[in-house]
């Protein structure tokens, strides 16, 4: 297969860009006037799958049907649950704050460390219990100010999106199947044809203004797209504990988008356990990073 090798510092450097792909999410939801979940769901994912299945077909010299045939039923599964992920992600922001939507999302290494206890008996580091333990505090404080504010359902499309995320990781790690690419191909074709199908049953026109297409198609080329081309090249340099670290870039700048362009603020509840959850992914990643230090080529 075509692939670019980076080093440690331009691996960093694509990991960090690809944060910034995805933090866009919360911003260009919040730009389009009258689509809803199904709708947003059905055109990101239209120009999401073509951009992909391009990208398959020229990293694999033209056959992008045989790598695409070779990620199984852990692709399958994985797919499945990324448009639980995607949609749940969508009605979250709409429901939401982008920050109480962010940080929840955050929440997914931990539920794909808790899956791959039960479901792949993978031993978890008493370091990531502890910062379970925290983030579950973070969790508490988010979830009890969206009770008190009427947004109960955005957190829990929230943590639907971020079970669908874990799902996603432990479905691959299931079968070692290391390129995610072609999974999230399949589930931008799942995504297409669960979205129209809910949009008719349900009446909801795919004829939209033509901003909302734009700004929907656009989310699906460069912030799940672009973002996923750059993150699988970056992260081959990357250890896993250090991509949890950079990673965070997307939890806390996607809140900063919507506060600089559109004056959005979150609640104290709100930054105190995003706060609280960011540190337990930061304490989790350190840890792991102490067990295995990866000197900077």
């Amino acid at each position: 297969m075509i692939f670019f090798n980076p080093s440690y510092r331009h691996g960093v450097i694509l990991v960090l860009l690809a944060g910034l792909c995805w933090s866009s999410m919360g911003l260009g939801i919040r730009f389009i006037e009258t689509a809803n979940v199904w709708q947003i769901l059905f055109y990101r994912s239209l120009s999401l799958a073509p951009f992909l299945f391009l990208v398959i077909a020229v990293r694999s010299a033209g056959r992008p049907f045989l790598v695409i045939r070779k990620v199984g039923l852990a692709g399958l599964i994985g797919a499945i649950a990324l448009v639980f992920a995607f949609t749940g992600g969508i009605f979250a922001i709409q429901a939401t704050t982008v920050a109480n939507a962010m940080f929840l999302f955050a929440a997914a290494p931990f539920l794909a460390a808790l899956l791959g206890l039960f479901i792949l008996r993978e031993r978890v580091r008493t370091a990531t219990w502890w910062a379970m333990v925290v983030a579950i505090a973070g969790i508490v404080l988010m979830v009890w100010e969206g009770i008190s504010l009427g947004r109960m359902m955005g957190n829990i499309a929230a943590l639907i999106s971020s079970l669908g995320f874990a799902v996603f990781t432990v479905a691959l790690r299931w079968r070692k199947v290391e390129d995610m690419m072609p999974t999230v191909f399949l589930a931008g074709v799942f995504a297409i044809v669960t979205a129209a199908a809910v949009c008719l049953s349900l009446g909801y026109s795919l004829v939209l203004p033509g901003r909302d297409i734009l700004v929907a198609s656009s989310l699906g080329i460069f912030q799940v797209g672009a973002g996923m081309v750059i993150y699988t090249i970056g992260s081959r340099a990357i250890p896993a504990a250090e991509l949890a670290l950079l990673s965070m870039i997307e939890v806390v700048l996607g809140p900063f988008w919507v506060w600089l362009f559109l004056g959005e603020t979150a609640g104290v509840f709100t930054l105190l356990g995003g706060g609280v959850l960011l540190a337990a992914i930061a304490g989790n990643a350190l840890s792991g990073l102490r067990n295995k230090p990866v000197p900077i080529i």
